[in-house]
């Protein structure tokens, strides 16, 4: 059994919960609206599904509530915040800002940080950014180790996503927003929830072996996207995010899915690009239009009946969930229902 509720009571719910475990008004808020854009987005496993986590782990004290973010060094360009711990939505929109005032002046920036935490869908930053008539790239170091090096079975290295958003004049923004590996670990988990299976292809054992049981998925590993290469890129943006920021890489990366005490010290570092700085932003935005329509009339293979850009169905997803409502499965609702219970606030309805 599923539970469909609208945007306003999830975002009313979350924020609820996050007051009672020491957030500010404002920056429950800020946290809650960017918890919902998730699930519209679609991106289930990075939305309320991730709160009963963040509580347990703000509960803990594996995570500030109230956090106090420094700027530890910074040039006309770039900067590295420290995030003070606080949970990473916060962070991340923090060091959105500070991009994006920095690149209005410079053309370009780079903000890193550390001592942040895990931060939801990767899109939410640089769409943020996009908001704000810039390109956004943002990478961050995943929230616990799912894959070995390639040819490995140690496991050092996260899904370590990626992020572009790129606008268009009449047609959806490009938005890209991935993972390293065939498949981001919260979609196993969201599974795990749904009584789903695996598709083969997204992890193995660790004899190599096709696993397909998400209840399973501690037996094994996530697969790179693209083999070696996949394993190439995740390996440079966790350097990029982690060690260039004196955040947690590697065997250092806690894995916040067990760990509900221990500071993670997650690093991430968003990219704010003036198009100005280039070209005029509408031409660029028509040529952006030109590149949509040499995509969608391509010839197409037998069988496929369109040709989509990234982000093309996520405009449909949040348009569709924003009217409709969010689905939540039995079992979180249930889970959210007892938070209710243990925070003393209304339960979702």
């Amino acid at each position: 059994m599923k539970h469909v509720i609208s945007t306003q009571s999830l975002f009313v719910f979350i924020k609820s919960a996050l007051l009672a475990t020491g957030f500010t008004k404002k920056n429950a808020e800020i946290t809650a609206d960017l918890m919902v854009q998730a699930d519209i987005s679609g991106q289930d496993g990075h939305g309320i599904f991730r709160l009963p986590q963040y509580i347990k782990r703000l509960q803990e004290g594996g995570m500030n509530p109230k956090p106090k973010f420094k700027i530890l060094s910074q040039r006309t360009a770039t900067a590295l915040i420290d995030g003070d711990n606080g949970i990473g939505h916060l962070v991340m929109r923090h060091a959105a800002d500070i991009a994006i005032k920095k690149a209005r002046r410079s053309g370009v920036s780079w903000v890193g940080a550390r001592m942040s935490n895990h931060a939801g869908p990767a899109a939410l930053y640089t769409k943020y950014v996009l908001d704000n008539g810039l390109i956004g790239i943002y990478v961050a170091v995943g929230s616990a180790n799912h894959m070995p090096p390639w040819g490995g079975t140690d496991l050092l290295l996260s899904t370590n996503p990626i992020s572009i958003a790129i606008p268009s004049g009449l047609n959806p923004p490009i938005i890209l927003d991935m993972a390293t590996t065939v498949a981001a670990y919260g979609k196993v988990k969201t599974l795990i929830q749904s009584g789903g299976k695996m598709p083969e292809g997204w992890m193995i054992d660790k004899q190599g072996n096709p696993l397909t049981d998400p209840t399973k998925s501690k037996d094994g590993f996530l697969l790179p996207i693209g083999g070696p290469k996949g394993y190439g890129l995740s390996l440079i943006f966790g350097i990029l995010a982690g060690t260039l920021n004196n955040a947690a890489f590697g065997r250092d990366v806690i894995d916040f899915n067990s760990d509900h005490k221990t500071i993670t010290n997650t690093g991430q570092f968003i990219i704010a690009l003036d198009i100005e700085a280039f070209m005029d932003l509408e031409l660029f935005k028509s040529q952006i239009d030109n590149v949509w329509k040499e995509m969608k009339s391509s010839e197409k293979l037998p069988g496929i009946s369109e040709i989509r850009l990234p982000g093309e169905n996520l405009a449909k997803t949040i348009k569709k969930r924003t009217s409709l409502g969010i689905e939540i499965p039995a079992p979180l609702f249930s889970k959210l229902k007892q938070i209710a219970d243990e925070l003393s606030i209304p339960e979702l309805t």
